[in-house]
């Protein structure tokens, strides 16, 4: 009776019904989960769900009711939209905007009103899904008793181009945050005012810090919807000039000591103000990235992101001189970062870090079954890191860590490769040979958003790593593996299935930052022990510290950058599908199409950078002493085996290229530093030495573009030039890939 019960649950799970295919990919991305992710839980081809969701396949047996389960369970997660105050915008259609001057702004004196209602605004953020629309532009008119026209300060130079947003919209979709993320806040003939995106700017009557936070919450209508189903809407960021500073009380620059201290005194006007309305601060005080909040009464959210430039907090290395720029200039910057990555936290390391919790939040909502009610999961979000911090493991823990305290190592001990995980990226030189001397340029190509590339696809630890002894490999495991390879001779590898000759003394080694082959076993990360493999070589690890809760954390943030950049760099002219002539040509003078995008494209590129970075975060002053813990430590996302693992990775895909280029031309690079590669040429162009044939590349090698992994060209500049500043020095092995984008040599390389 048992087989014909499984018979007749057979037939019926071949009918298990499927909501629309739109519906589909809604709840699929409201959960935060990628096709990958879908398609794996699954086993099937990611185009098998692909198919699925736009509805030109549907699933057939077994796989249609495991399908349909995942869906029901997430439709109980996420109910469909059936109340909404505004639709989302619809992503196919584009944003469009003239390349004419911006017209003089509108001020307006929003009426004062009621908070939205916390119900209300459940239901909204429970609906919310995240789709690409444009930037809140011109908002709908407001009625003409609120309205003045006012001229503005400045006024946007001809023919500049607004950039139209990608990703994520920036308020345009969502009634509470109409006018956009961010507001720049600055005085002008005695008159307060908030410079939006889109050209807007508000009247603010705001007379003091409180006062100005309530007006934010309560009437300016600020903010960014959230960027996955499980998260939360940005909070509004307001940006203050040096007249609003002095405005509101406030120090146009802070002191030395504030500056160390990275606040203002605990006893300051502004912060008794706002003591004495019920507003808080985070630990880290009143400083140049402030946040001032209350805590939140339900889905009640009530905080406020202040930015002080002139207080440092646009790091000039970052941001170039983006905090010397006129209010409504800085707010078409800022809303473009915001609307094309998100509304920035801090640092762009740190909004690089809020950008990975903002993509996979660690909780999530369930439905009480006994009383319906919502409430937050006792489990983290599949995919995510969860919301409390995990050790790592102590061959990947920095100098200082207190997970070394275990070991009782020597005092002024300093661990080796076979004690500490030492994966960074390249910087590595080698002399010129008599044949490349002969040669009349050096060039350098750089690759686009290396480290964006490394994490791409890359599987990654989630949770706590898992000690073995004498582990087979698994290079699908992320880990840290103690092993020797020092047997992995590069002067014969294999390329694809093929095995090649090399000069091998002309090539770095792939494990180590400075291309020294290894001498013994070392900790490697996953990728890098996987690239031997794939060189030929057998590897036999005595150790290793593995994560069994892993998956592809940082797809969607490499996701949210990539499309960021390219769309940044579309704006400037150059495109993703330039011919490698034309690419070359429209990379010559990009930066001064616009200089404002191009400081948002600079800040792209260091969200990815820094984030990357920050993994692995060191104490910073707070008094603290080795042994102890500091505090990056509390975070989940202080992790820095993805770190290393993201780094490894990156150096990898940059030594396959060097190999695969190296087999078919017998060019080898004379130096590497990070994601820059220098070769000796007969012409000062990429083209000049890259094999393309019919415009076609080297399949696996160098390939001319503006998408990451791709290269750009960094520079040109003689062989007499490389080789005079090497004789100056006295540094044959000077790393001429460090000056090759200006040639300016100031002293001896210090590998800084």
């Amino acid at each position: 009776m048992s087989e014909l019960f499984d018979a007749v649950d057979a037939l019926l799970a071949s009918r298990a019904t499927l909501p629309p295919p739109a519906e589909r990919k809604r709840l699929r991305a409201a959960h935060g989960l990628t096709i990958d992710e879908v398609a794996g839980a699954l086993k099937v081809r990611r185009a098998t769900v692909s198919g699925w969701e736009s509805g030109k396949t549907e699933p057939r047996p077994p796989e249609r009711d495991a399908y349909a389960r995942l869906l029901d369970k997430l439709a109980e997660l996420y109910p469909a939209p059936t109340d909404v105050a505004a639709p989302v915008q619809d992503a196919a259609a584009p944003a469009t905007f003239t390349a004419a001057p911006a017209p003089a702004p509108e001020a307006r004196t929003l009426s004062t009103g009621p908070a939205p209602d916390a119900a209300a605004m459940t239901a909204t953020e429970n609906t919310q899904t995240p789709a690409p629309a444009p930037v809140a532009a011109a908002p709908a008119a407001a009625p003409s008793s609120a309205r003045t026209t006012r001229p503005t300060s400045t006024s946007r130079r001809p023919g500049a181009k607004k950039a139209a947003p990608a990703g994520t919209p920036a308020g345009g979709s969502d009634p509470r945050f109409e006018n956009g993320p961010l507001a720049v806040v600055d005085v002008e003939d005695g008159k307060v005012l908030a410079y939006c995106t889109g050209g807007l700017v508000l009247d603010v009557p705001a007379k003091s810090i409180p006062a100005l936070v309530d007006w934010t919450l309560k009437e300016a209508k600020l903010g960014q919807p959230k960027l996955s189903g499980p998260g939360r809407p940005a909070d509004p960021l307001i940006v203050l000039t040096e007249a609003a500073c002095e405005r509101y009380g406030l120090p146009v620059s802070l002191t030395e000591e504030e500056k160390h201290a990275g606040r203002i005194p605990e006893g300051h006007k502004v912060i008794k103000q706002l003591t004495r309305a019920d507003w808080k601060l985070t630990k880290r005080g009143f400083g140049p990235w402030a946040r001032i909040y209350r805590p939140a009464k339900g889905s009640d959210r009530q905080c406020v992101q202040l930015c002080i430039p002139s207080w440092n907090a646009l790091d000039p290395r970052f941001w170039g001189d983006a905090a010397q720029l006129p209010p409504a200039e800085l707010a078409r910057v800022l809303g473009v970062y915001a609307s094309r990555v998100m509304t920035p936290r801090g640092s762009t390391a740190v909004t690089s870090l809020e950008l990975m919790t903002a993509l996979h939040p660690p909780t999530h909502a369930v439905r009480d079954e006994e009383t319906g009610v919502l409430r937050q999961a006792e489990t983290k979000t599949p995919g995510s890191l969860g919301s409390d911090p995990v050790d790592c493991a102590p061959c990947e823990a920095p100098d200082g860590h207190p997970v070394l305290n275990a070991l009782e190592l020597p005092r002024f001990h300093v661990r080796g490769p076979a004690e500490k995980l030492f994966e960074e990226a390249y910087d590595w030189a080698r002399p010129m040979t008599d044949a490349e001397c002969t040669l009349r340029y050096l060039v350098g190509l750089d690759v686009n958003m290396a480290f964006a590339a490394g994490a791409n696809g890359l599987t990654v630890g989630l949770g706590e790593p898992t000690h073995v002894k004498n582990p087979v490999f698994d290079p699908k495991l992320p880990g840290s593996w103690l092993v020797d390879l020092s047997h992995v001779d590069l002067s014969k590898v294999k390329v694809g299935k093929e095995w090649v000759e090399l000069d091998g003394s002309l090539l770095p080694s792939p494990f180590t930052p400075k291309g020294d082959r290894p001498t013994g076993p070392a900790w490697y990360a996953t990728p890098t022990v996987a690239y031997a493999q794939e060189l030929g070589y057998d590897v036999a690890p005595t150790e290793a510290w593995v994560r069994y809760d892993n998956g592809r954390y940082l797809d969607a943030w490499y996701s949210r950058l990539r499309d960021a950049y390219l769309a940044t760099m579309a704006d400037l002219g150059v495109d993703a599908d330039l011919s490698p002539e034309d690419f070359l040509a429209a990379m010559d003078g990009y930066k001064e199409r616009d200089p404002e995008l191009t400081i948002a494209v600079t800040a792209i590129k260091a969200t990815v950078k820094g984030g990357i970075g920050k993994l692995r975060e060191r104490p910073r002053g707070e008094g603290w002493r080795p042994g102890e813990r500091w505090r990056a430590l509390e975070r989940p996302t202080w992790r820095p085996d993805i770190r290393a693992a993201v780094i490894s990775r990156t150096r990898i895909n940059l030594h396959r290229k060097v190999v695969k280029h190296a087999a078919f031309t017998g060019q080898y690079p004379i130096a590497i530093l990070s994601d820059c590669v220098v070769y000796a040429a007969n012409g000062p162009s990429p083209l000049d030495f890259l094999p393309y044939r019919e415009g076609k590349p080297l399949p696996g090698g160098f390939k001319l573009g503006i998408n990451p992994g791709l290269v750009k060209h960094e520079g040109t500049q003689s062989v007499l030039w490389g080789e005079e500043v090497r004789e100056r020095f006295n540094a044959p092995e000077l790393n001429l890939a460090r000056s090759i984008k200006d040639g300016t040599v100031t002293d001896v390389d210090n590998g800084e």
